[in-house]
């Protein structure tokens, strides 16, 4: 009897431990659970591996397909290699950076959003392919060759550099 109560008393703990997947669990003032947070992603720019990880704690990410919002605004970064990790990325905020390449970001087809205002940025034709984009501030960015006719038709709101209005 002893033992199937115990069997049941772990069972019940391990059911509340999954439920609070993005909480601490504490006894006491002593944490006896923290959730794993996700740390299988390579970004070789420094500020942006920086940004990732900040934005990975603040936000309990377990899991690359839970992050569906980042910022990593005025942060220095200059290769957004490793960022197709997250495919689930809805929102990115990467105004006022070094940005120049953007073919990583070819892989996130749930971006509506993007804000890459006062980077570096030369060719926007990675853009062209992301079926869900809806806002694009590509504002401030000198050099940037302007997107041929037609083809962000399919995205509603385009901010660009002057030089290309």
């Amino acid at each position: 009897m002893l033992h199937r109560l115990l069997h049941l008393f772990v069972i019940s703990l391990l059911l509340v431990l999954g439920a609070c997947q993005d909480l601490d669990f504490k006894v006491n003032d002593t944490v006896v659970y923290s959730p794993k947070l996700f740390g299988d992603f390579h970004a070789p720019d420094p500020a942006l591996s920086n940004c990732l990880k900040q934005t990975i704690r603040d936000q309990s990410v377990a899991q690359a397909q839970q992050l569906t919002s980042l910022d990593c605004s005025h942060a220095g970064i200059g290769d957004l290699e490793g960022l197709s990790t997250f495919t689930h990325l809805r929102a990115l905020r990467l105004s006022a950076n070094q940005v120049r390449n953007l073919v990583e970001l070819n892989r996130l087809v749930t971006l509506e959003e993007l804000h890459l205002d006062q980077n570096s940025i030369i060719d926007p034709v990675p853009l062209y392919q992301l079926p869900a984009l809806r806002h694009l501030d590509l504002s401030g960015n000198p050099a940037l060759q302007c997107p041929r006719p037609g083809s962000l038709d399919h995205v509603a709101t385009v901010i660009l550099p002057e030089h290309c209005a």
